[in-house]
């Protein structure tokens, strides 16, 4: 948990799980994957559960932490919470009833605004009726290229009150994004050591697409060794465009 984050999009993360076990390509180089083993070699007790080195690794077996889910009851300030930041939610090794619990804890904490990322869309999308969806979790999908368009759909089929993509790490073009029922779009090259370049094109393509359907852009960053290098505009402009919660609000 952290009461701060450095994510532009978001204030504070919190990990009621921890670990993850890599899906596709855009997990190749992920960052949490070799924050854990790091921090496991410093003794953290979160971080002692190993993963299947052929898709995990050391400190990141998915482990749940039930003693975490007090931690958003203390926050009285308002945030804008990302959940999971070092695991996902939707994995199949984290029980639904443990997912309950967290949605129960979203549901009671209405002054913090809750931010679920997930690679699993399609159990996203076959337990989403088994949960409760309040109107301040927002649910989004990672894509980081066509081949992942399904998500899209089967995030599309959820009752979130605010629905978004995460094109991050951006490894290819994304030509007809399905747009509808979406509310955000996140785009964003990817960073560290082993970073794969993202084509500006591909970026201005999802900005336009997005201009097009009136679907709020935000752009995270061009990425490379060092995150914020290249620093955050895109032909002259800093796209910090956020999803209207208002509209929702009212529907419900």
């Amino acid at each position: 948990m952290s009461d701060k984050s450095a994510i532009e999009w978001t204030e504070a993360t919190w990990n009621p799980t921890t670990g993850c076990d890599r899906v596709s390509p855009g997990c190749d180089n992920c960052y949490a994957l070799a924050l854990a083993k790091r921090l496991k070699a410093m003794g953290n007790p979160k971080y002692q559960n190993d993963g299947d080195q052929r898709t995990s690794g050391p400190g990141f077996g998915v482990t749940t932490h039930p003693d975490a889910l007090n931690i958003p009851y203390s926050w009285r300030r308002p945030r804008v919470v990302f959940v999971n930041s070092m695991s996902d939610l939707f994995h199949a090794r984290v029980p639904i009833g443990f997912i309950k619990q967290v949605f129960d804890v979203m549901q009671d904490t209405p002054h913090h605004t809750y931010q679920v990322l997930t690679k699993r869309a399609r159990r996203l999308e076959r337990i989403a009726d088994k949960l409760d969806w309040p109107s301040n979790v927002w649910m989004g999908v990672s894509v980081e290229s066509a081949d992942q368009y399904d998500r899209i759909r089967d995030l599309a089929k959820v009752p979130a009150a605010v629905r978004f993509l995460s094109c991050e790490p951006l490894l290819g073009p994304l030509p007809d994004l399905p747009l509808d029922g979406i509310d955000w779009v996140i785009a964003g090259g990817e960073s560290g050591f082993s970073a794969r370049p993202v084509d500006p094109e591909w970026i201005r393509e999802i900005r336009d697409q997005c201009v097009a359907a009136r679907t709020p852009f935000f752009f995270k960053q061009w990425g490379g060794i060092r995150a914020k290098a290249g620093g955050r505009e895109l032909d002259g402009l800093t796209w910090d465009e956020m999803p209207d919660t208002s509209r929702h609000l009212r529907a419900m």
